[in-house]
């Protein structure tokens, strides 16, 4: 957390009338300074408490243990990058205290992300709601004010591979939209590759609906039919017309193909039964070093 964001923060929080609040941090294994910054912060601020993580164990850990964590009647997970603006908070305070149980942010200008981030976003949460029961908002993130009844539903939730958004929209209740332009970082670059964005989109898909397994089950059928025509083909060709001596390249095509469907639908069962194998061990989705600080309860 910057100093920046930490000023931001309380500012917008001080605007909230009648609230008792504390800031929670999750150190996720940093590399850098960020943990000696929070413990200075500290010193000045006791209602900044630090969840130092035994090691890097991935954004979606991170935000399980601050969830788990959180001991107030509302929380909010935010960035600390600047890119949700701390003064909508007030503005989901205000939809809570009238009643929603969800209040979640809406990215509405992304104009400081690539294109092609912002293309390959819109792809992703298309094919997602078309393969899933479980819709997934666009283009809202991890921002947003959680109810505790919210929170609490989501300690229950048992699996150790976790995708937030996912997590998020499974468990419901009362939902409130507001809507944001979403600005440019204040310092640092996104840690997240587009091999990391990839890997993030495919747990979304096999967390959330077994239909790519279908769909391999209808394109294997679908080949099977396409085989059998050709088979019955060949036997019609030959008893008419006599022995044909086939082209090589077409079936070394044809092999390959099928060879590489083959591959395909073997690494998407490897991605379900990876899931089952890591379920089975039961480890923990992260492991706390050590706390810094707080007493407070909001």
């Amino acid at each position: 957390m910057t100093l920046n964001f930490h000023q931001a923060l309380c500012m917008s929080l001080d605007l909230v009338p009648d609230v008792e609040w504390e800031i929670l941090c999750v150190d996720d294994g940093s590399a850098d300074a960020t943990l000696a910054e929070l413990l200075a912060l500290r010193d000045k601020d006791p209602r900044l408490k630090i969840i130092e993580l035994s090691r890097n164990f991935g954004k979606e850990a991170a935000l399980t243990a601050g969830l788990d964590a959180a001991r107030g009647d509302a929380v909010i997970p935010i960035d600390a990058d600047l890119q949700d603006p701390p003064d909508l908070i007030p503005l989901m305070i205000e939809a809570w205290r009238a009643g929603a149980e969800v209040v979640q942010a809406k990215r509405i200008d992304r104009s400081h992300d690539s294109l092609m981030k912002r293309q390959t976003a819109a792809w992703f949460y298309r094919l997602h709601n078309r393969l899933s029961k479980t819709q997934i908002p666009e283009n809202v993130g991890d921002f947003r004010l959680m109810d505790r009844l919210v929170v609490d539903a989501l300690k229950q939730l048992p699996e150790r591979q976790r995708f937030m958004k996912g997590l998020f929209a499974w468990v419901g209740f009362k939902t409130v939209t507001i809507d944001y332009a979403r600005a440019e970082r204040s310092r640092g670059a996104s840690k997240f590759s587009g091999l990391s964005l990839w890997n993030f989109a495919l747990e979304g898909f096999t967390s959330f609906s077994t239909a790519p397994l279908k769909v391999w089950t209808y394109l294997g059928a679908a080949s099977a039919c396409l085989t059998l025509f050709y088979a019955l083909f060949i036997i019609l060709h030959t008893m008419f017309t006599g022995i044909d001596v086939p082209g090589y390249a077409s079936l070394l095509v044809a092999v390959l193909f099928f060879g590489s469907v083959q591959l395909i639908s073997v690494g998407l069962l490897g991605e379900y039964i990876g899931r089952i194998y890591i379920e089975t061990k039961q480890r923990p989705s992260y492991l706390i070093r050590k706390i810094h600080g707080g007493s407070h309860g909001a």
